[in-house]
């Protein structure tokens, strides 16, 4: 577990795990904060003939609520995280075969979009899929005085007028994906994305520390 903060941008507190289930390929939990889940990455393997694409992997991202079946709103973030993994999956190198992640929610406590994404990405890099550069999610929510607030908790997201989750790649720290509720300017918009990059500097700094930890163990 590592504790993220500076003045101008504060994480909750950080804990990852990975090879935690046996059967899939790949497999990790996030937890940030009281946020947690847990991920499995299966593939490449065999794909559906009406599934099928000639010339790269097809990658079925399936998000798993606490209870009851999937709703709108897990579509909607298996799209998000589908089209994040897509563009850092080097697809190509898999062609007529199949990527499979599923990602179980444990608790939510805000930010959980972001929380999928670092899932992810962690499943991923222990399935030991190739991928062109890493990717992490940062929330930042925008409260009634104006003020960022990144990797809020679910009653922060609830009184704030907007919240924000990006998906900022390893090598450039460029926007891959942004998913976006409530309203705000351009300006606020743009502030928000310099401080979700500033916070995937500690993110992706935990991924380094997390992964040399696990193999300086096994070594």
């Amino acid at each position: 577990m590592e504790v993220c903060g500076s003045p101008a941008v504060t994480l909750r507190e950080f804990g990852c795990e990975q090879s935690l289930l046996s059967r899939p390929d790949g497999s990790a939990s996030f937890i940030q904060g009281d946020t947690s889940v847990l991920a499995a990455a299966y593939g490449p393997a065999e794909v559906k003939v009406s599934k099928e694409i000639y010339d790269r992997a097809t990658l079925d991202v399936l998000i798993q609520p606490k209870v009851g079946l999937p709703s709108v709103r897990e579509r909607a973030q298996e799209q998000c995280v589908r089209e994040t993994c897509e563009a850092s999956l080097l697809l190509s190198l898999h062609p007529r075969s199949s990527l499979t992640l599923i990602l179980q929610l444990i608790h939510d406590d805000g930010s959980i979009l972001s929380c999928f994404l670092n899932a992810a990405c962690m499943a991923l890099m222990d399935a030991g899929l190739p991928m062109s550069f890493l990717f992490c999610g940062v929330t930042c929510a925008i409260d009634v005085d104006g003020q960022i607030i990144t990797d809020p908790t679910a009653a922060q997201e609830k009184e704030s007028r907007a919240v924000m989750t990006f998906a900022i790649d390893s090598k450039e720290h460029k926007v891959m994906m942004s998913s976006t509720k409530g309203s705000f300017s351009v300006n606020e918009l743009q502030q928000c994305v310099a401080v979700s990059q500033k916070a995937s500097e500690k993110i992706f700094q935990f991924y380094r520390d997390s992964v040399k930890r696990r193999y300086s163990k096994t070594l």
